[in-house]
């Protein structure tokens, strides 16, 4: 996929990266410039809500979550 850069610098992310991304209106992209690769990386707003589906293994998200209580218990 590719896309055109217009006068100001402006481009539009191709809809299919769009959706499996879930890039929306208003969300934030952080530019990486890796020395000959730009790579183009979504922020999530919710961090939680950005990783989900990432991992398959539901034991490591229970884990994490566990992980997590403990910590706030100690503070």
């Amino acid at each position: 996929m590719e896309s055109a850069v217009t006068r100001r610098g402006q481009t539009v992310i191709p809809a299919p990266i769009r959706k499996r991304y879930h890039i929306e209106h208003g969300d934030r992209l952080v530019w990486l410039d890796e020395g000959g690769v730009i790579r183009v990386v979504p922020v999530a707003a919710d961090p939680v809500k950005g990783l989900r589906g990432a991992v398959k293994d539901a034991g490591l998200l229970d884990a994490l979550l566990e992980s997590r209580r403990r910590d706030r218990e100690r503070e």
